[in-house]
């Protein structure tokens, strides 16, 4: 659905997924300040907005997330993950129950699977699982008294679930170009972008948000638990800062190389920050050494550990290496 704030003098369309949306609206490092001070809201009304009603929804969606929802309070806001049965990602959820309903808004074009999903689950209890996305939109702007579901978000300020339509008054807009590069400055991955169809929790920093490890069973939680207590999932999320002398981003999907031209990864999403300049999150493998120097998309990149090489060891594990003497 089209925003109509696309329509406003200066909107360019951002790049898919956010195409429905304006990408900035004539300047992007200043829509960027405007937005760390508090003085601007950007239009996020591309992402999907699910709602689950019925006196069962915490308990159901507790026994299917990975999140602990069960005892959830009443506008206290979370992340949650669906995995698929191997322990990959296949959907990243922020979540709040507002006393009657759990709220729950996901990457654009997603809540129709993500809903077809829950629908197949629902079996006899008293739950009813509903897209709103025709009727809710999601805003991210200054913290306000309002009592609509909300979120913390990047640079102090907070999403929230409102009415379609119902622009914050008195702020400029700020594109997302805006809010992603701040995001991205954050380390903050966003799943389809820095994720792809293989990514486990630990490996983009997920079990940090929207896993809970000591809960009951749900779909995927064997990969979970393995990797928790042997830690090495097989890649692992960095930010990188870009060579600022090219005059071009990488693009979502690039791959991210070592010198020589060995592919170790690909490049989730780039932005220009007003203060950090070019930068990026990619998705590399386990091994490649912290401190190495890496091209991304061909772009000069040095890289700044997100998730550890290490994450979710718990186990103390003995490496067995060759004696000396065998050469």
């Amino acid at each position: 659905m089209e925003s109509p704030l696309l329509k406003s003098p200066g909107a360019v369309a951002a790049d898919p997924p956010d195409q429905e949306v304006a990408g900035h609206y004539g300047d992007p490092a200043r829509e960027q300040r405007a937005l760390e001070r508090g003085a601007a809201f950007v239009d996020r009304s591309n992402r999907g907005v699910v709602k689950v009603s019925g006196p069962d929804r915490l308990s159901w969606l507790h026994s299917l997330l990975s999140q602990h929802l069960d005892a959830l309070k009443p506008f206290e806001p979370t992340e949650a993950l669906l995995l698929g049965p191997k322990g990959h990602v296949e959907h990243h959820l922020f979540v709040v129950d507002d006393g009657e309903a759990v709220w729950a808004h996901v990457e654009p074009g997603s809540a129709p699977s993500l809903v077809e999903f829950l629908d197949r689950m629902r079996f006899m209890l008293r739950v009813e699982v509903a897209d709103v996305s025709d009727e809710y939109m999601v805003v991210t702007g200054p913290p306000s008294g309002s009592e609509h579901p909300a979120w913390p978000d990047v640079a102090g300020t907070t999403t929230r679930i409102v009415p379609r339509g119902e622009f914050p008054e008195g702020l400029d807009p700020a594109g997302v170009w805006a809010y992603e590069a701040l995001r991205i400055a954050e380390h903050r991955p966003r799943f389809g972008l820095d994720t792809d169809e293989r990514t486990i929790p630990h490996e983009a920093g997920y079990v940090e948000t929207a896993v809970h490890l000591n809960k009951g069973c749900y779909r995927g939680q064997e990969t979970v638990a393995r990797v928790h207590n042997l830690g090495r999932p097989p890649r692992r999320l960095v930010f990188l800062h870009l060579d600022g002398s090219v005059d071009r981003l990488p693009a979502h999907g690039d791959p991210v190389e070592i010198p020589g031209g060995r592919a170790v990864g690909f490049v989730g999403s780039a932005a220009r920050h007003h203060e950090l300049g070019p930068i990026a999150l990619a998705m590399v493998k386990r091994n490649v050494p912290v401190d190495a120097e890496l091209l991304a998309g061909g772009v000069a990149a040095a890289q700044e550990v997100v998730v550890s090489p290490d994450t979710g060891s718990n186990a103390q594990i003995a490496l067995r290496r060759r004696s000396a003497r065998h050469g």
